[in-house]
């Protein structure tokens, strides 16, 4: 069974790109600008793909990003990430038990959570399967059809003071406000909308700088 904290707080990039599949004209292309632009952690969305073509995508997000040191997470699909060797995967509160999912994935791949109260936030923390929590919609977002409530910066804040695993901010979050997702607490903010809408890579490059200049302490 996972070991709770196994990933240092301190090792978790302040950028998680995701990169959903209903959103960007090409994945792959879209996976290849996120990891050429520096940033180590990107998530596959494609929730309409059929069980075959998810696993060619994956199969081909997950060469490019080992090209760049970058980790490959999957999202919902366990079975995917231990067929085609994934190291990492994303779970809903709708999605398989993380205990579940690791009967599938094995020890050594890490998982995320997603959580959208602080009773979730405490579930995740208590369970030795979770390595990441993801919380979230902190603001109004458009990245899903029925969107959980916002739940503000104060869950992250709340979120922190009662989990020592690494905490993703997630939900309605851009180059604007993610310096206020990092300073309530989260180690790292994900993204859909404002990297996938456009020019992926450019906005990656701009995400990245904000985050930079935040560790530099000039925000």
């Amino acid at each position: 069974m996972s070991t709770a904290g196994r990933i240092v707080r301190a090792d978790v990039p302040p950028i998680y790109a995701i990169v959903d599949a209903a959103v960007v004209s090409d994945s792959f292309e879209s996976v290849s600008a996120v990891v050429a632009a520096g940033v180590s952690w990107v998530q596959l969305r494609a929730k309409s793909l059929g069980d075959r073509d998810l696993c060619l995508a994956v199969e081909a997000c997950l060469e490019i990003s080992a090209a760049h040191g970058a980790t490959l997470w999957v999202n919902d699909r366990p079975d995917v990430a231990a067929v085609v060797g994934a190291s990492a995967v994303h779970l809903g509160q709708d999605d398989l038990p993380p205990a579940a999912a690791r009967v599938v994935l094995g020890d050594d791949p890490w998982l995320g959570r997603s959580t959208h109260d602080l009773q979730q936030v405490e579930e995740a923390h208590a369970d030795p399967a979770v390595d990441v929590i993801a919380v979230g919609p902190v603001f109004a977002t458009s990245g899903k059809k029925n969107p959980n409530p916002v739940v503000g910066l104060e869950l992250v804040t709340a979120a922190r003071a009662v989990t020592d695993k690494p905490i993703v901010g997630i939900g309605g979050i851009g180059a604007a406000n993610l310096v206020q997702v990092l300073a309530a607490g989260a180690d790292s903010v994900a993204m859909i909308g404002a990297l996938c809408r456009g020019d992926v890579g450019a906005n990656c490059r701009a995400l990245v700088a904000s985050a930079q200049r935040l560790e530099a302490g000039a925000c």
